[in-house]
């Protein structure tokens, strides 16, 4: 009689597939742990951290912070500017990623690298860039000052370096969705007679739906946030051409912690609101299919 070695023992192929593939339990609970402590501490802890001081002297030191003049000036600007820049590069991105995604060009991988030139140049050169052009002694400045039109140190600076900054975030979110799309389905609409704009709103808009609001919540967050280029080119003159990361690094170098974080806990609450947005309407769409 043959004694079988373990050698000849068969072994299930879904068995030896689920070793290959799966780490051991004390492999998957320490990344588990390595990763839920890495968000604690960069992310949960500086949160906590900023609320706490805002709120550390009650609520009245808290709310007088944020509604006296400066910083309710710094606020009205950083929204005006937020209200200006998001739709136009909503506009923008999806413009461009229409083009990019659903036709072939000469010169689109060179269009792809412009695209993508605010990801590669600092804030702070970009920043110097447009002083270099509008600034009273820039390329244009002359021109400028002939026709009593002021860029450099103003809310119209602040709009062109925040836009530029935030200018592929829509883009990038919707040309890799539109090219795993294609465009079969708009050729389909065309054929049975809807035109270009019928096409948009009922065939590639709800397609591309939940890349655009993405999109739009990081060119939001961009805006809001944006301080290397703005500092340049705004002046940071206090109550005129401040927005709220300028005014909160102001407060700080003036050793006005509370008021501060107090500015800061509002910063930090739009975000919040606009990423519970985006959550509300992910899930209403869920529950609505």
């Amino acid at each position: 009689m043959t004694t079988l070695t373990p050698t000849h023992i068969p072994i299930d192929p879904a068995a030896r597939w689920k070793r290959a593939t799966e780490e051991p339990a004390w492999v998957r609970r320490s990344l588990i742990a390595v990763a839920l402590g890495f968000l604690a501490f960069f992310l949960v802890l500086p949160l906590v951290v900023v609320l706490y001081s805002a709120f550390e002297q009650g609520l009245g030191v808290w709310y007088a912070s944020i509604t006296e003049p400066d910083a309710l000036h710094a606020i009205r600007l950083t929204l005006t500017v937020v209200l200006i820049v998001v739709p136009v590069n909503v506009v923008f991105g999806v413009a461009i990623a229409w083009a990019i995604a659903k036709f072939e060009f000469r010169g689109k991988p060179l269009l792809i690298s412009i695209l993508d030139l605010p990801f590669a140049i600092s804030p702070v050169v970009v920043g110097l860039i447009f002083v270099i052009l509008f600034g009273s002694q820039g390329w244009l400045g002359s021109w400028l000052s002939a026709h009593d039109l002021r860029i450099i140190y103003a809310v119209p600076g602040i709009v062109i370096v925040i836009a530029f900054g935030t200018l592929p975030f829509v883009a990038r979110e919707l040309i890799p969705l539109m090219q795993q799309q294609g465009k079969q389905e708009e050729e389909a609409s065309l054929i049975l007679g809807a035109g270009g704009w019928k096409t948009f709103w009922h065939v590639t808009l709800p397609n591309i739906k939940w890349g655009l609001i993405y999109g739009i919540i990081l060119c939001n967050a961009r805006a809001m946030g944006e301080f290397g280029a703005v500092a340049i080119v705004s002046g940071r003159i206090r109550g005129e051409s401040n927005t709220m990361p300028l005014h909160i690094e102001v407060l700080y170098n003036e050793y006005m912690f509370t008021a501060a974080f107090a500015v800061s806990s509002l910063l930090t609450g739009l975000a919040l609101v606009t990423i519970a947005i985006k959550s509300f309407v992910e899930w209403r769409e869920s529950h609505v299919n």
